[in-house]
């Protein structure tokens, strides 16, 4: 199943069923309340919302799909990620390439919650005190507090490299920033994904008529397991429902194509669909 939610004229948001391009209305439910049934229900989340959706069925434009309570995010999960951010910082070390390469323990960082995230079409934002802030896609997983995995969707975790550059004590400020999470535009349940260590991500940015950037990773590239992940996240730490769960990045916009004002992102997998925002300064 196929999720998303539209926003009412009051601004609101409302859960929907994706068909066949229109939309199939959850009256009273955002899509947050149906992963917060699920739960309690012990029922999936197809489940739960075939049973409360009506038979209305419109056309509309995507919000974001889900507004997560909290968002996290995991580093060093591909191996171009590692290797450039440890160019980047100058690690002599290798200390993101041993995270990467370790048989446990991911990196894990707080990204945010809902504040932070945007939806398909909206602004992306751009940290005025970075010169190289950058989109990294991800593919996106959709978690409540027990730790089942209801879904994903594309998520864009835009970073201000420059600044994770200067020291890795500042990966916080590079990370957590207004607009800095991107999400959208469908939330598409587990049952849907044949195998998510088989998909093609791709990414564009694009400045006016101009392609400035563009690249692709398969999810075979995933050091981790998804399971692994989620596992880790919740050790010796409680989480609402829902959460976000960035997986890492696998592509690498490099500085020569740092977001300037009006540069749009696009991220495509084809069996979650297409996200694209513009880029702001904030």
């Amino acid at each position: 199943m196929k999720l998303t939610q539209l926003r009412n004229s009051d601004g609101s948001l409302v859960a929907a069923i994706v068909e066949d391009g229109r939309y199939r209305l959850i009256p009273n439910q955002t899509t947050a309340s149906l992963i917060v049934q699920a739960e309690a229900s012990g029922k999936s989340l197809p489940q739960v919302a075939q049973s409360l959706a009506s038979d209305q069925v419109v056309d509309g434009e995507p919000a974001i799909p889900v507004l997560p309570v909290e968002v996290w995010a995991c580093g060093c999960t591909y191996a171009p990620s590692a290797e450039f951010r440890d160019g980047e910082t100058g690690t002599r070390e290798g200390m993101y390439a041993y995270v990467h390469n370790l048989e446990h323990r991911p990196e894990l960082f707080e990204k945010g919650g809902s504040r932070v995230c945007v939806g398909p079409g909206e602004g992306i934002g751009i940290r005025k005190d970075s010169k190289f802030t950058a989109p990294e896609p991800e593919m996106t997983l959709i978690v409540d507090g027990s730790g089942t995995i209801h879904g994903v969707t594309l998520g864009n975790d835009v970073s201000a490299w420059d600044i994770e550059r200067e020291n890795a004590l500042y990966l916080p400020q590079s990370k957590i920033f207004d607009r800095c999470c991107a999400l959208g535009p469908y939330l598409v349940t587990m049952d849907e994904i044949a195998d998510p260590y088989d998909l093609l991500m791709t990414c564009t940015v694009t400045r006016g008529d101009r392609t400035t950037f563009s690249g692709s990773c398969s999810t075979a590239k995933l050091r981790r397991k998804l399971e692994d992940l989620v596992g880790y996240l919740l050790r010796s730490n409680t989480v609402p429902t829902p959460v976000a769960l960035m997986t890492g990045t696998g592509i690498i916009v490099t500085e020569d194509a740092a977001l300037q004002p009006g540069d749009v992102t696009t991220i495509e997998i084809p069996q979650l669909g297409r996200l694209s925002n513009p880029a702001v300064h904030v």
